[in-house]
């Protein structure tokens, strides 16, 4: 018995040693948000007083474009996630980007207001700041809930409306892979300690069921989610936004008229292309392109081909 008890002892103390071995290993601070500013800004890089931020953004492009587009991006990610589109679309357009509230170097909201309502609220707030009356309207995942709730909030004021594996239905299966995050967010003790213990293979691995092609996956890309992830608050962030998570009544879809490009890839592993057909249905005047080999980021993993169906569909005379 006793021998027994020496065993379990043993093992027990193992264990202890490895779990806290890999908490140390795996345990990372916040960075500063100036910190990060020298890394991930850029003479076009702005900030502008609001709602007790600092919204970091970029209004990029032809000044005389009437119609800007404007650009939201998903979860966890930041306006870095639209380079390759910029640089393919600047030519021709202005463009607007942002680091929506809770993400990038933007940071977490004061109010601790993640809802879908408020961050319609808070682009309408931030394009009156910017004289912008009219727009043309893109968002990936969370970035592309918040844009079908800002048309169906500013019908007026978006022309176009381009959704690219949004959210906005609930799934019946379950979700795989890249998952794994929001799964550890809506957990109550696994989410504490996601605010101090950081594995960056998580971040690694989230990216790598996020994009349908690994090899696209590098360094640098991981790199740059992983410090967005560590700014200050974002973690902190994060967690709010997961436990309270909605993407929006997908009954309501039904009432938006702008016309709409839907973009998918097809190898979605958060929002299945199912969910494209969804919106196909519901919407009553829309086109919808689906990529073959791609995962939820359509826009950095295929950059070229996504950026043309966008100017393809700018230049169409559809009319609500």
């Amino acid at each position: 018995m006793k021998k027994f008890l020496k065993i379990v002892a043993f093992s027990v103390i193992a264990l202890l040693v490895l779990v806290l071995g890999y908490a140390a290993l795996n345990y990372h601070a916040d960075i500063a948000v100036d910190d990060l500013k020298a890394k991930y800004t850029n003479t076009e890089s702005e900030f502008m007083d609001l709602d007790g931020m600092k919204v970091h953004y970029r209004d990029e492009g032809n000044p005389s474009d009437s119609i800007p587009l404007v650009l939201i991006h998903g979860t966890s990610s930041s306006l870095h996630t639209w380079d390759a589109w910029v640089q393919d679309l600047l030519p021709s357009h202005r463009i607007i980007r942002l680091d929506m509230p809770a993400f990038g170097l933007t940071g977490p909201n004061p109010q601790q207001d993640y809802s879908l309502d408020y961050y319609a609220h808070f682009l309408h707030e931030f394009l009156g700041k910017l004289s912008v009356k009219h727009i043309y309207l893109a968002g990936n995942s969370l970035g592309g809930s918040i844009a079908w709730h800002y048309a169906l909030a500013y019908p007026n004021e978006v022309n176009k409306l381009i959704l690219i594996d949004a959210g906005g239905y609930r799934s019946k299966g379950k979700l795989s892979g890249g998952a794994a995050g929001f799964k550890i967010a809506q957990n109550p003790i696994l989410s504490k300690l996601m605010k101090v213990i950081t594995p960056k293979s998580l971040v690694e691995k989230s990216l790598l069921d996020t994009y349908g092609d690994d090899t696209k996956v590098n360094d640098a890309l991981v790199q740059r989610y992983f410090d967005m992830l560590l700014r200050t608050g974002n973690r902190t962030a994060l967690v709010k936004r997961m436990t309270s998570m909605n993407f929006g009544e997908s009954t309501q879809i039904k009432n938006i008229n702008t016309p709409t490009l839907i973009i998918w890839g097809d190898l979605d592993q958060l929002i299945p292309v199912e969910h494209a057909e969804l919106f196909h249905q519901d919407l009553p005047n829309d086109t919808l392109v689906i990529f073959k080999g791609v995962g939820h980021v359509p826009m950095e993993e295929a950059p070229a081909a996504t950026a043309k169906a966008v100017k393809d569909f700018l230049k169409t005379n559809l009319k609500p």
